[in-house]
C-alpha cells in the first residue's frame, strides 16, 4: 500500500453510500475512511443546493482533519412532484423516517399519478476537497421512472422504486456493479478519480506499464 494510505475521508454517515464509494474507488491503493474516523466533526446543515451541500460537508471535514475529503449530495427528482424531493430526499416525509418510510411517503404522494408524472431522475454532485483546500466538482444524473411498489432487496434509499431508462428492473434488483455503472453517484465519483489521484500523488492507471 502506498504512502497515501488512509489519506481519504468520505464525508457521509450513510453506510450504503460509503459502501458504494469504496467499491467505486477500490482500484486506488489507499484506505478510505468514513466519518467514524472523525467522530467529533459535525457536518453543516443541508439546504436545497446539491453542490453547496457537498462542498460544505467536504470542506468542514477537510478543515478539521487536514486530509483529503470526498463528499456527495444526491437526490431523487420526480416530475409529478415538481422536482421534489430533490436535495431534501433524505428528509422527505418528515423526521424519524427510515428508507422504507420515505419510500412509502413518496408513493403516497404519487398516488393516482401515471405516465409522465412518474418520470424521475437521480442527481448527484460529488465534491473533492484536497488537504490544501482545492475544490473539484462533478455532477451526474440517471433518468428513469418510479414504480408503483418497491421491488428488490439490494441498494438503499429509493432504489427499490426507481427503474433506470432502458432497464426493466429496479435499482434494488440490479447487481451492484451494474447499478454503479449506471448510477448518478457512480458516474460522478468516477469523474473525480483523476483529480483524486493527482492530489494524493498517485500514478495514473497503467503508468507503470508505460514507463
Amino acid at each position: 500500500m502506498s504512502a497515501a494510505a488512509g489519506a481519504l475521508v468520505v464525508a457521509t454517515s450513510n453506510l450504503g453510500k460509503l459502501r458504494e464509494i469504496r467499491a467505486l474507488l477500490a482500484d486506488l491503493p489507499i484506505r478510505i475512511d468514513g466519518l467514524e474516523s472523525v467522530p467529533d466533526v459535525v457536518l453543516p446543515e443541508e439546504g436545497d443546493d446539491y453542490a453547496e451541500n457537498a462542498v460544505g460537508k467536504a470542506r468542514t471535514v477537510a478543515l478539521a482533519t487536514g486530509r483529503c475529503v470526498l463528499a456527495e449530495d444526491s437526490g431523487l427528482e420526480v416530475a409529478g412532484l415538481a422536482g421534489a424531493p430533490g436535495a431534501r430526499s433524505a428528509r422527505f416525509g418528515g423526521p424519524g423516517l427510515d428508507d422504507a418510510g420515505r419510500v412509502r411517503a413518496l408513493l403516497a404522494a404519487l398516488a393516482g399519478m401515471r405516465g409522465p408524472a412518474r418520470e424521475a431522475r437521480f442527481v448527484c454532485v460529488a465534491a473533492l476537497v484536497s488537504a490544501s483546500g482545492e475544490v473539484f466538482l462533478a455532477r451526474a444524473e440517471c433518468r428513469g421512472r418510479i414504480l408503483d411498489a418497491p421491488l428488490g432487496a439490494g441498494g438503499f434509499g429509493y432504489d427499490p422504486i426507481f427503474v433506470a431508462e432502458g432497464k426493466q428492473v429496479s435499482f434494488a434488483e440490479l447487481p451492484a456493479a451494474e447499478k454503479s455503472r449506471l448510477s448518478h453517484r457512480g458516474i460522478a465519483v468516477r469523474a473525480l478519480a483523476p483529480q483524486l489521484r493527482r492530489v494524493l500523488g498517485l500514478q495514473p492507471p497503467n503508468a507503470a506499464m508505460r514507463s
